[in-house]
């Protein structure tokens, strides 16, 4: 298998784990309670192959883990664990954008009740010094004492294409968003114009790809929305890709899977590869998902939820 040598990236190595949409997926339904393989098979609308294929994939990622039920051996249930349960405020961050800017039918909406304070809540995403909300336009960036070269496969067998024939099903909580992310390159070229990166040359000396791959993400993130083209060279004409209003929504959601990250999948032991800093309020920057009205962090034994009309 092919490899490819990248700057060591706490969102590539978590992209790398459970970046593939159907693994997205499965984790989402495990977390609303869905945890049996005819459930998931139901909830998900994937083939029972690709589903089998993930599941003992995020077994070996530790994300999951498999008992017996009542039902006995040949009906197991599936269960998060320490690490698969630190995503759920990951979780949160897409179920906020999926409904900012794909408004889902009364059907498919999640409330979200905070045992703390008894409110229904929105999850926003604050500076865990200044305990002001984070946009990404207010973060600088430095290397970590783990800055160096990650070496990553070029085709994993967990393959995810933008034009495949299985899509998530129509209930899937953040459908829209599994769909744009859930191609570990797309999430990668989105991550790094977090950084400042607009031109082609850019994003291919940073993730040296196959060029026509590139420019199919690229052509894709115009499509959704996601990027906006501008001329910078009119002979021969080439364009900025510069990040939409709805682009720079994506940044809590890639922030929280960096910071699952940074605990989860460091293979070196070394420390985090990439220090932020909030320049609001001069802090490094340590992202929070707290409840909008009294201001707790959210856990997600604290929080109950209902999709669908509110019991």
């Amino acid at each position: 298998m092919s490899q490819l040598l990248t700057r060591a990236s706490s969102i590539n190595r978590a992209l790398d784990q459970i970046g593939d949409k159907w693994c997205i997926l499965i984790i989402q339904e495990v977390f609303w309670g869905i945890n049996t393989f005819g459930g998931m098979l139901e909830a998900t609308g994937v083939s029972r192959g690709v589903l089998s294929n993930r599941l003992k994939w995020l077994q070996s990622m530790d994300c999951l883990r498999k008992r017996s039920s009542d039902g006995g051996p040949r009906h197991p249930v599936y269960h998060l664990t320490r690490k698969s349960i630190d995503l759920y405020q990951h979780a949160l961050m897409a179920v906020i954008w999926e409904e900012k800017h794909h408004p889902p039918p009364p059907a498919g909406k999640v409330h979200l009740l905070h045992r703390s304070c008894g409110q229904s809540l929105q999850p926003r995403l604050r500076c865990g010094s200044c305990r002001r909300d984070v946009d990404g336009r207010d973060v600088s960036y430095h290397p970590g004492p783990g800055a160096t070269r990650d070496v990553r496969d070029k085709k994993v067998r967990r393959r995810s294409s933008l034009s495949a024939h299985e899509v998530p099903g129509e209930h899937s909580v953040y459908r829209n968003l599994i769909n744009l992310v859930g191609d570990r390159w797309t999430a990668n070229v989105i991550a790094l114009a977090f950084h400042g990166l607009q031109r082609f040359d850019e994003f291919h000396t940073e993730l040296p790809v196959a060029t026509n791959i590139l420019s199919d993400r690229m052509r894709y993130l115009v499509r959704q929305g996601v990027f906006a083209t501008r001329p910078y060279q009119q002979r021969p004409v080439r364009y900025a890709y510069e990040l939409t209003e709805k682009g720079w929504d994506l940044f809590p959601y890639f922030l929280t899977l960096l910071q699952w990250g940074d605990k989860w999948c460091d293979p070196t032991g070394a420390g985090r590869p990439m220090c932020l800093t909030h320049t609001v309020c001069g802090e490094n920057l340590h992202g929070e998902v707290v409840c909008d009205h009294c201001g707790e962090e959210l856990r997600a034994h604290h929080v109950d939820f209902t999709i669908g009309d509110p019991v």
